[in-house]
């Protein structure tokens, strides 16, 4: 064992050991950013990168089980992703179905897609969908997978879904518009039934949310951490739930 690998290995025990989990984040979303970058700085392909980054999500998820986390979404594929070549993207949605099936064979956690699956070609579909129907009553972790994910794309789809709904009910416009409230949208969102994000966190050192979760993290805490996805350890891990104990949640107040 090399002297940096005990030194961080004794200041990950220490870290841990002063988090208080009564305090740490229900609900986590996490941007997974950076990983062709970590690649080009490895010397590597920009799918191994990807690779990388698919082979750290099971060892997070196991972080999150430790602190009490209940619901994790994690955003592998944004909508905006689709304007990539498609020597780029074929190889990263095979990844991408190679890891949620991958999540969903150890039977430790419960995958549920949150994204729009119009964009999405037949076979990343029905991993998707068969990852969901295959962990639906497993009683563990919530685990979000955002694929096709965009949070405009996500508004505009609980809207339209509203207004399908109460269309068939026989309501009018004008009825739908006195009685509407955010309670109304939020019942229609790729989360609904699920807490908000207490917490998102973003690799990579890039400091926005590109619309991640646009409607759900109105009242979230943001952790922008410099390392690359796939060198996210648990100390990184560890050090955000630190950061969001330590804040003091107003909610506008």
């Amino acid at each position: 064992m090399k002297l940096r690998d005990l030194v961080y290995g004794l200041y990950s025990r220490r870290v841990e050991r002063r988090l208080d989990v009564e305090q740490a984040p229900k609900h986590i979303g996490v941007i997974l950013d950076g990983n062709r970058r970590w690649a080009k700085a490895a010397g590597g392909t920009a799918e191994q990168g990807h690779q990388a980054g698919a082979d750290k999500i099971a060892e997070m998820l196991g972080w999150c089980e430790e602190t009490g986390v209940e619901v994790v979404t994690l955003w592998l594929l944004s909508t905006d992703n689709f304007d990539r070549p498609q020597e780029q993207l074929v190889p990263l949605l095979g990844i991408i179905e190679d890891c949620v099936a991958g999540l969903a064979a150890t039977g430790r956690w419960r995958v549920h897609h949150v994204g729009t699956m119009d964009l999405l070609p037949d076979r990343t579909a029905a991993v998707l969908k068969e990852a969901e129907q295959d962990t639906h009553g497993i009683d563990g972790l919530l685990v979000n997978v955002a694929v096709g994910y965009g949070g405009r794309q996500e508004i505009a789809d609980a809207v339209r879904s509203l207004l399908y709904e109460h269309a068939s009910r026989g309501t009018t416009i004008e009825d739908l518009a006195e009685i509407l409230d955010v309670e109304h949208i939020s019942d229609h969102l790729y989360t609904r039934g699920q807490p908000d994000p207490d917490l998102v966190i973003r690799t990579s050192g890039e400091q926005r949310l590109s619309g991640f979760m646009l409607w759900q993290s109105a009242h979230s805490e943001y952790y922008f951490c410099e390392v690359f996805w796939p060198a996210f350890r648990k100390v990184d891990f560890l050090r955000a739930l630190r950061d969001y104990a330590a804040r003091h949640r107003r909610y506008g107040a």
